[in-house]
């Protein structure tokens, strides 16, 4: 098993590394060459100076990432923070531009020859516009409500609220004081409960004690629990651990708990190079009672299944970010379906994916907004 394992790692890494090194050629050769195009650059010192920019700038997010994992000061954050907000406006640069070959495609079956330089300035500007809206949109969470009726659920907890937090992800750049206004947004909520559903951590080195410490501060009688996500693989799921242990948070790692006649069951993100057995995890919960109302917290919305086989009645997932930056989320959608963001019920069962709290690499949101969940049981 582990030999397959190592064999599977050994093959499909270097694949997903070329296959993600061929997108972000071309996609910087299209920025290239559309550059080229609209603003009528034919110089040959001009030219090699795009290319230039346009190689220098994807490459130091890479070394700024590796520089992340070793030192935690200022001049890194801000290295970090200006090449990974490289990606976004990138993408975002790379669809005005499919916005901007259209529309002058459009203009040559209108008019006669149309200067090509405004439709580079307006793609220009557009991106650049939308950008800045994308950084600050993404440092404000909105809270999103939702009412999800459970049957059987114990008179004690009709009316509660469940508050859920996920893909928060502190590291270089969002550290403790985004996490404390996402705290004062989630207590005014007065939540019976709180439940973080993974990657509250980015995987970058750091003091994780002093990240998670306005965690403390959350006002939830019922409770504050938590499952991992991808990213506190990549950290180190016991480093994870070691610093919410200095919180008042729950793990649930693979556990089912009854608390006051809801169970609350919490699956853990599998690690790297390996396979999630939902079934046989849910199988090897001794105190789980398919008959009692369920409430699931695991990372990704992808076990739906498995889930409503199992008798789950609600699931608390992430992940998706609902593709955090524009047009990202139609790759989503198409790889998750319509579970991708939202509130989806079948039957006894419901599913509640959330765009997520914070951002990975770019600290950029367009085409969608960074989410507090809150839910109001019936």
């Amino acid at each position: 098993m582990s030999l397959s394992l190592s064999l599977r790692g050994f093959i499909l890494i270097p694949l997903f590394i070329l296959i993600a090194l061929s997108i972000l050629f071309l996609g910087h050769y299209f920025i290239y060459a559309s550059a080229l195009y609209f603003f009528g650059i034919t110089a040959f010192e001009q030219r090699a100076a795009l290319v230039a920019v346009l190689f220098v700038l994807p490459l130091s997010f890479i070394v700024a990432s590796f520089l992340a994992h070793w030192y935690d000061n200022l001049v890194i954050r801000v290295f970090y923070f200006c090449s990974s907000l490289w990606l976004g406006v990138g993408l975002t640069l790379l669809a005005a531009f499919g916005f901007a070959w259209a529309a002058w495609g459009a203009a040559c079956v209108l008019a006669d020859s149309p200067d090509p330089i405004w439709f580079g300035l307006a793609a220009v500007g557009i991106a650049l516009v939308y950008s800045v809206y994308g950084v600050a949109n993404a440092l404000h969470p909105r809270i999103v409500s939702f009412t999800v009726r459970l049957n059987n659920l114990p008179p004690g907890w009709r009316g509660k609220k469940l508050v859920q937090l996920s893909d928060v992800h502190l590291g270089q750049i969002l550290g403790a004081r985004f996490l404390s206004r996402a705290v004062a947004k989630a207590n005014a909520q007065n939540p019976a409960m709180v439940l973080i559903t993974g990657d509250l951590f980015d995987g970058a080195d750091g003091n994780l004690e002093q990240l998670v410490a306005p965690l403390n501060h959350l006002v939830a009688p019922r409770g504050v629990y938590f499952v991992t996500g991808n990213h506190e693989t990549y950290l180190g799921v016991e480093r994870a651990f070691a610093a919410l242990r200095t919180t008042l948070v729950k793990v649930l790692a693979d556990e089912c708990l009854l608390i006051d006649g809801l169970q609350v069951v919490g699956i853990s993100y599998p690690d790297r190079g390996h396979t999630l057995d939902f079934a046989g995890k849910m199988a090897k919960l001794p105190n789980f009672d398919p008959a009692l109302p369920s409430l699931l917290l695991y990372h990704s919305p992808s076990q739906v299944a498995q889930a409503k086989a199992a008798g789950i009645n609600l699931q608390l997932s992430g992940h998706v970010h609902q593709g955090q930056i524009f047009p990202l989320q139609f790759i989503t959608k198409l790889i998750f379906g319509e579970h991708y963001h939202g509130l989806h019920t079948d039957g006894n069962y419901t599913l509640c994916t959330t765009s997520g709290t914070g951002v990975w690499g770019p600290t950029m949101r367009t085409g969608n907004h960074p989410e507090i969940v809150v839910i109001q049981l019936e």
